[in-house]
Formats: structure tokens, C-alpha cells, sequence
């Protein structure tokens, strides 16, 4: 699956900087001509607004998607907006910047958001066998699906953010795992990485929404354990939702909570990937990332918030559609890096690494849900 390069700032922007930057004067005085920080930062928010009110549009779209197709989800709407409106010439050169800086740091402030719907009792309250269960799959998926990356001839980047996403929890952990990278801004490789990896979930966690509640029928699962199933296999948490909805209401619970167990997964996969990185870096050059993002801190923040007291439900459910639109704008923007020609000529061996790793997770964690059932 290959992803043209996403959303560039304005030519000779670095990521941050003003065009305008001169080298400072010796002594560490200001002539008078410099420019000043708020002009500057003035022009980098009308950079970023044409692409940022795109997303805008794009989320209230995607959301009457849903409202009218209501198997579609807003996410997975968002998605394919981004994909049509960029093959179909309606993204202009100007929404680069915004779209860019929605894909991230939108997707970001989403993951902090993402710490709320866990709670340490909630994933106590599974047992032993179960929480076992979950992580054997989690990492035997997370260490295969890279097994799978490298003999399929993909880049070890590439492999890992496929990983990653298929096992914890969806475009929220790509973007957690970029993170810990330490991947240089503007690196267009990376971002038609990352862009790919997340539409590779993002298209199997939704075909999980219609392929694994018949089938958990057909194979005669108890609605307790069809929850299990799908809460250890399907990526994302609102595709989790949404799946075990349609598997019945019985299925909703432990698939939520089993689903938690995994996302609490993401901040000791996120910082052994960053250390990993570190160590690396020593040797070839490349900037060292922190040992945990700052998103991933917020996230570990949000959770433990969560778990020491009592948020109103009220908080939590405005919190979870915060989070929702963040997400919505950060794949719309991500969508809008896909080129389905150049994905139709050279990207049927991520696609195939994506199949791959959903059959994975969905076989093993199918075997741990027998194994562990009551």
C-alpha cells in the first residue's frame, strides 16, 4: 500500500519556523527590522486555516454520514472523505499546512482524551486468566505482524506502525509509536508511513464491524465471550463499540473492557519503542525522543485521573465526542495522503500485511477466548 506525500508546509517552512528567521546580531540584540513573534505566529495560524476549517467541514460531513448510515462510522467516514476529496482534486494546495497539522496534532490531543475510557478497576474486575489472555494476544500479534512486515520486503517503520496499530488500539497507537520514533518533521517516507498504517486499520477494524458478529454466532459463542473476542481483536475502540452493538447488548461489556486492557497497553509499548530508538540513535545520528511523548504522559495522566475518582458521566461523554471529532479531523486529514492510483500499482503488499495481521489477532485471540472460557 503505498501513500503519496502528505500535507507539506509552504515551501522553505520549517516545521514551526517562520520563513522570516535571520540569524541573530553579535551580542544577542534585536535590529530593528527582525520581525516580531506575533506577526509571525499571526502567519502561521492563516497557513494553517484554510486546511484546519477543511477538516472542520469534513468532521460535520462525516458525521451526517453516520447519522444517516448509521453502520458507517464517523471515523471511518472521515477517512474516506479524506481519500475522495484528495483523488478527486478538492483539496488545494493552500489546506497542506492545516490538514498536516490536523493529521497530528489532532490525532494527539485525541490519544490524552483516550486515557478517560480507562480505569484500573474496570480491567481488574476481568480476572487473571483474561487479562493474561489479552496480553499474550496483544504481543503475539504486535511481535508477528512485524515477522510478517520484514519477509513481505516492507520497512522496518512501516512494519512496526502496522503492528502496532492491528494490536493496541488502532490509528491511536500509530500515532503514539510515530511519536516515540523520533521520525524527522516534514519526512515525507514517514508520513506516507504513517498515513498507510493507519488506513490499513482503519479499513480492517471496519470490516470487523460486519465480518466477526455472524461469525461469532456461526461458531456458537456466548454473547460473554463473543465480547471477549471481539474486544481482543477488533483495533479501534469506537469499532469495538460499534461491533459488539450489533453482536448484542450482553456483548458490550467485557468487549469494552477487554478492549481497555489493550489501550492500557499503549504507554509500556510506546516507551520500549522509544528506548529502543534511543539506544539507536546513538550510533547513526537521529534525534533521540523522550522515553514517553508528551501525548503518551496525558494519556497515562487522563487514566489515572480516571481511575483515583469519580468523573461525571456528563464529563466523560463530552470528553469521548471531543475526542471523536479530534480523531474525525485527524484521519480526514490522513485520508487526504492516500493517491489511489499510485496505492493500486504499488501497495498490494501492505495491504497484504494488513490482511495478514487481521487474520492473526482474530485466530489467536479466538483460541484465547476458548481457552480462557468459563
Amino acid at each position: 500500500m503505498s501513500i503519496s506525500t502528505p500535507h507539506r508546509p509552504a515551501a522553505g517552512w520549517p516545521s514551526g519556523a517562520s520563513p522570516d528567521r535571520r540569524a541573530e546580531p553579535v551580542g544577542g540584540a534585536t535590529p530593528p527590522h527582525a520581525p516580531a513573534a506575533g506577526p509571525a505566529a499571526l502567519r502561521r495560524g492563516r497557513a494553517l486555516a484554510p486546511g484546519v476549517a477543511a477538516s472542520a467541514l469534513a468532521v460535520a460531513a462525516a458525521y451526517a454520514v453516520h447519522r444517516v448510515a448509521g453502520a458507517v462510522p464517523m471515523l471511518t467516514a472521515a477517512l474516506i472523505l479524506g481519500v475522495l476529496a484528495a483523488n478527486l482534486g478538492l483539496l488545494p494546495a493552500a489546506t497542506r499546512p492545516g490538514l498536516r497539522f490536523a493529521a497530528t496534532r489532532f490525532m494527539r490531543l485525541g490519544v490524552v482524551l483516550l486515557g478517560l475510557q480507562v480505569s484500573f478497576g474496570d480491567i481488574l474486575a476481568l480476572g487473571a486468566r483474561t487479562i493474561g489472555m489479552v496480553v499474550t494476544v496483544l504481543m503475539v500479534t504486535f511481535t508477528g505482524t512485524r515477522w510478517l512486515g520484514r519477509r513481505l520486503g516492507l520497512s522496518e517503520r512501516l512494519s512496526l506502525l502496522v503492528a502496532a496499530g492491528f494490536s493496541i488500539c488502532g490509528a491511536s497507537a500509530v500515532a503514539a509509536v510515530d511519536g516515540a520514533l523520533g521520525t524527522r518533521p516534514g519526512d515525507p517516507e514517514a508520513e506516507r508511513e504513517t498515513a498507510t498504517a493507519v488506513g490499513l486499520v482503519t479499513l480492517c477494524g471496519s470490516l470487523a464491524i460486519a465480518v466477526l458478529p455472524p461469525v461469532a454466532r456461526l461458531l456458537g459463542l456466548s454473547p460473554y465471550d463473543a465480547g471477549r473476542w471481539i474486544g481482543a481483536s477488533v483495533h479501534d475502540v469506537g469499532q469495538v463499540v460499534a461491533t459488539a452493538a450489533i453482536a448484542g447488548s450482553a456483548a458490550l461489556v467485557p468487549a469494552v473492557a477487554v478492549k481497555l486492557v489493550r489501550v492500557a497497553m499503549l504507554a509500556p509499548i510506546t516507551a520500549g519503542v522509544a528506548l529502543r530508538t534511543r539506544r539507536g540513535a546513538r550510533t547513526d545520528g537521529r534525534r533521540r525522543p523522550a522515553v514517553l511523548p508528551l501525548f503518551v504522559v496525558g494519556f497515562l495522566a487522563t487514566m489515572a485521573l480516571r481511575s483515583a475518582v469519580t468523573v461525571p458521566p456528563g464529563a466523560l461523554s463530552a470528553a469521548t465526542a471531543v475526542r471523536d471529532v479530534l480523531f474525525a479531523a485527524a484521519l480526514f486529514g490522513l485520508g487526504g495522503a492516500v493517491r489511489l492510483r499510485e496505492l493500486a500499482r504499488t501497495g498490494h503488499r501492505a495491504l497484504l500485511l494488513g490482511l495478514l495481521s487481521w487474520v492473526l489477532i482474530a485466530g489467536v485471540s479466538y483460541a484465547g477466548v476458548l481457552l480462557t472460557s468459563r
